[in-house]
C-alpha cells in the first residue's frame, strides 16, 4: 500500500528559533540548562549519546551543547560521531566539562568541538558563547545554501541535489518508507533554442523551474536543475502512484504555461517528459540505482513521443 502524502503544517508568522540540543546526563544540570536556554532556542534534550545521535540526525540543531564525560558513549565519541556522518558534520558541537586541562581541551577539538566551557560556569558567559556560535552556524548555513543554488533558475541545483537524494534515502531507510524520484526533461528544447534564441531559452528555462518549484505542495519535496534542460524531483514518503499523480500534475501545469514552440514536432506548446521510479531504500537498492531507473523511464518516455510521463 502506498503511503498517503501528508498535509503540510501551516507556516508560522514568528520566524523560527535556533535550535539547541542539550546533552549531560545528569539531570539537575540538564534541567539548569534548559531553564538557562528555553527563551532563546527551541531546546531539544538528552541524557545520554545515543538519544542526543538519534535526536540530531532527526532534529538537526544548530548547536549541540555535551557534556564530555558520560557513561558508555562520552562526549568525545559523540562529537566524532556526529562529524563522521555527513548529515550532521556541521553541527557545531561545545563542551562542558569540570576539568580545566590542555590536553583534554586538544582532544575535544581534535574530535571536532569548536569551544570549551569549564563548569562551575557563568550563564551570562555561556549564552555569548552558544549565541556566537549559533550565528556563526546560520551565516555558514546561508554561505552552503547559496552554493547550492542554480545561478539561472534560482532552485536547487545538481549539488543540492546529490546531497538531498542521499539524505532522503537514509531517511526513508530507516522508517520503512519510500521514495520516488522524477525525471524531467523539457521537449525538443535544443530546437527551442535554434529557433528562438538562447536568450528565449533561457527565461523557458525559468518559468518551468518556478511552475515546477511552486506545484510542489510539501516543504520536504525537492525540484532541482540537474543540468541543461533537465529536473530532477525528489518525493521522499511517496510510492508509486502518489508520484505519478504528482508527474501529472507537473506536466499540466507546465502546459498551462502556454509557452509557444514553433518548432515542436509534439506540440505548439513548451511540454515536458516525466520518468518516474519509485523504491523503498533498502541495502540492496542504493540511491544511485533509483536515479537510474528514473533516467531510463525518462528516455522510455521520450522513445513513446514526448510530453507524457513513464513509470
Amino acid at each position: 500500500m502506498s503511503t498517503p502524502l501528508p498535509t503540510p503544517a501551516p507556516q508560522s508568522s514568528q520566524p523560527a528559533l535556533p535550535r539547541l540540543l542539550l546533552v549531560d546526563d545528569h539531570a539537575v544540570h540538564l534541567h539548569a540548562l534548559f531553564e538557562m536556554f528555553r527563551d532563546h532556542y527551541e531546546v531539544f534534550v538528552a541524557t545520554h549519546g545515543q538519544q542526543a545521535l538519534e535526536l540530531a540526525a532527526s532534529q538537526l540543531p544548530d548547536l549541540v551543547l555535551a557534556d564530555i564525560v558520560m557513561p558508555e558513549i562520552s562526549g568525545l565519541e559523540l562529537c566524532r560521531r556526529l562529524k563522521a556522518d555527513a548529515q550532521t558534520r556541521d553541527i557545531p558541537v561545545i563542551f562542558l566539562t569540570s576539568r580545566d586541562s590542555p590536553e583534554e581541551e586538544q582532544v575535544g577539538l581534535e574530535a571536532g568541538a569548536v569551544d570549551f566551557i569549564t563548569k562551575p560556569f557563568n550563564p551570562a558567559l555561556v549564552l555569548a558563547r552558544v549565541r556566537t556560535h549559533v550565528q556563526l552556524k546560520v551565516q555558514a548555513d546561508r554561505l552552503r545554501e547559496l552554493a547550492s543554488v542554480d545561478g539561472l533558475t534560482g532552485i536547487a541545483n545538481r549539488r543540492r541535489f546529490d546531497e538531498r537524494l542521499e539524505h532522503c534515502w537514509r531517511s526513508c531507510r530507516r522508517a520503512g518508507i519510500p521514495m520516488s524520484l522524477l525525471m524531467i526533461d523539457i521537449d525538443h528544447f535544443k530546437r527551442y533554442n535554434d529557433h528562438e534564441g538562447h536568450p528565449a531559452g533561457d527565461d523557458v528555462l525559468r518559468k518551468v523551474a518556478t511552475v515546477l518549484q511552486g506545484s510542489l505542495r510539501r516543504s520536504l519535496d525537492l525540484v532541482a536543475r540537474y543540468g541543461g534542460e533537465e529536473f530532477a524531483c525528489l518525493l521522499p514518503g511517496c510510492g508509486t502512484t502518489e508520484a505519478m499523480q504528482i508527474a501529472d500534475y507537473l506536466s499540466h501545469a507546465v502546459r498551462k504555461l502556454q509557452l509557444p514552440h514553433p518548432d515542436s514536432p509534439t506540440a505548439a506548446l513548451v511540454t515536458v517528459s516525466i520518468g518516474v521510479a519509485s523504491c523503498t531504500p533498502g541495502p540492496d537498492y542504493p540511491p544511485h540505482r533509483l536515479l537510474m531507473e528514473a533516467d531510463q523511464h525518462l528516455y522510455r518516455a521520450k522513445a513513446a513521443g514526448r510530453n507524457r510521463n513513464e513509470c
